[in-house]
């Protein structure tokens, strides 16, 4: 593909408070070795109260391919969604202020885009800890494993291009937006799950490449874990009300490990022969647990490691599980809204 052929492309990024991060991430597009005068980065601020606006603001002062748009309503679908009515690019890239691409990342999408004729492509997520400690590697290593992320390609990695069903931030034609509408500005959080689906549903094609990789900074304490996991747990569960297919069956299964904790424990009590069945596919579950944790720590070389995923990995499903029994029961009692 010569020079004359590369598209203008657009990056989109949403960010709230991002002071920590927010340079790193514009600099990293744009700095690729794609062409830089086919790049804009839009970064879309959820009217931060700490420094983003004012390095987002002094970066645009040197180069003017960067673009600071407020949104008020601070909510990232919001965000998103006013990045792309802003954007002129054919081609639409979206970014968290926590993540940082390789050089060839936007070149690399382009080119798979073009070849394949796919509506979003996207990479394999490199996911390291915002703090290297025992715990913030911990949890960065359960989440690029398949015992804590269950199906979720785009984490654990692909060997060759696969279509799947949603992508890492994703590089999409921009005539997607024209034929299937926006990102859905009721869901909180998920709306890319949603609308992946939706252009899914579609006819769209979405193709995950192991050539291509971005790197995600994940976050580093017990806390935050059960916190944004629980969010998305609620989210995914929650936004029935205001979608129709909100998210594949695979994002059930942590709920459907906490029902089996809560109520295999009743039933074991009163029926002795679920009690062995119970106990012992607790005891299975534990074991993986137990290994997987070796695993990581001697990955790390570091054994607090080994304890800390012990911990981490029952806290990432049973959080993902409670935030989604409360979505249902949100679901079920609150106002539908679609």
């Amino acid at each position: 593909m010569s020079s004359l052929e590369f598209p203008k492309v657009s990056v989109i990024i949403p960010a709230r408070n991002e002071e920590k991060f927010i340079k790193r991430c514009v600099e990293s597009f744009l700095n690729c070795n794609y062409p830089k005068e086919l790049i804009e980065v839009i970064v879309v601020d959820g009217m931060s109260e700490d420094k983003t606006r004012d390095i987002v603001n002094e970066i645009s002062l040197t180069d003017e391919r960067v673009l600071l748009v407020d949104n008020e309503k601070r909510i990232t679908p919001v965000a998103m969604n006013l990045g792309v009515k802003t954007s002129k690019g054919d081609y639409i890239f979206f970014s968290g202020a926590h993540s940082e691409l390789a050089s060839n990342y936007i070149s690399k999408c382009i080119r798979h885009a073009i070849e394949t004729g796919a509506d979003n492509v996207g990479g394999v997520m490199k996911t390291e800890p915002r703090v290297r400690s025992a715990v913030g590697i911990a949890i960065s290593k359960i989440l690029s494993s398949p015992l804590g992320v269950g199906g979720a390609k785009f984490r654990t990695g692909v060997s060759k291009p696969t279509e799947v069903d949603t992508v890492p931030f994703g590089c999409y034609k921009r005539e997607v937006f024209d034929r299937i509408g926006y990102f859905n500005e009721k869901l909180v959080r998920n709306q890319d799950i949603e609308f992946n689906l939706r252009l899914k549903r579609a006819g769209g094609k979405i193709i995950l490449f192991p050539d291509i990789e971005l790197t995600y900074y994940s976050r580093s304490t017990f806390k935050e874990l059960w916190k944004n996991n629980f969010g998305n747990g609620f989210w995914v569960i929650a936004a029935k009300s205001y979608a129709e297919v909100p998210y594949s069956t695979r994002h059930l299964v942590p709920l459907a490990f906490v029902l089996f904790l809560l109520f295999g424990s009743i039933i074991s009590l009163v029926a002795s022969c679920f009690s062995f069945i119970y106990f012992s596919l607790l005891a299975i579950y534990l074991v993986a647990v137990i290994l997987f944790s070796l695993a990581h720590a001697m990955e790390a070389k570091m054994a607090d490691v080994f304890f800390a995923a012990i911990v981490s990995y029952p806290l990432l499903h049973i959080s993902y599980g409670v935030g989604s029994l409360f979505g249902f029961l949100s679901f079920v009692f609150g106002e539908k809204r679609k």
